[in-house]
């Protein structure tokens, strides 16, 4: 009888559970920002960031969520037509422009949030509070030890 090498089947590729899981528990929270507030992942993300960082250019945005430049682009645009964030002169280059939540993006921003905590709850109930503190330390050791690198780099 043969012995299955580890990781054979990709189901038991470490990265790939990793992924599959980020997707599902990416798509149950984007349900309902899609219900409640007509936004798709891309745009919440990028106003997530925003939220938590203030004004940042388009390659930032990038940056911070990993992202291609194209799609986080698209969500930009979308973001600024619906009054969601508002664009200014980037007085540190002027080749770009900064990107920051209105009024109306941060009212959307603060009645996400606690959308979002709930879901989370709920997700992780399955774990105890130390499992919960253990899977946030090791995913954070994990995503330190992949490095850093430029989000245009993960373009296909």
């Amino acid at each position: 009888m043969s012995r299955r090498q580890p990781a054979q089947r990709l189901a038991e590729f470490l990265p790939y559970q990793l992924s599959i899981a980020s997707n599902a528990v990416s798509a149950r929270i984007a349900e309902q920002y899609r219900k409640r507030f007509a936004l798709k992942t891309t745009e919440w993300r990028i106003m997530a960031v925003l939220g938590d960082h203030g004004a940042l250019t388009q390659r930032e945005l990038s940056q911070q969520t990993l992202m291609d430049k194209v799609p986080v682009n698209r969500a930009c645009k979308r973001l600024e037509d619906r009054g969601l964030v508002h664009r200014s002169p980037n007085t540190r280059d002027g080749r770009s422009h900064l990107l920051e939540l209105t009024a109306e993006g941060r009212a959307v921003h603060t009645g996400i949030m606690p959308l979002a905590l709930k879901i989370e709850e709920e997700l992780f109930s399955v774990l105890s509070a130390k499992e919960r503190a253990s899977l946030n330390d090791m995913l954070l050791r994990i995503r330190d030890q992949a490095g850093d690198f430029d989000a245009e780099s993960l373009a296909d």
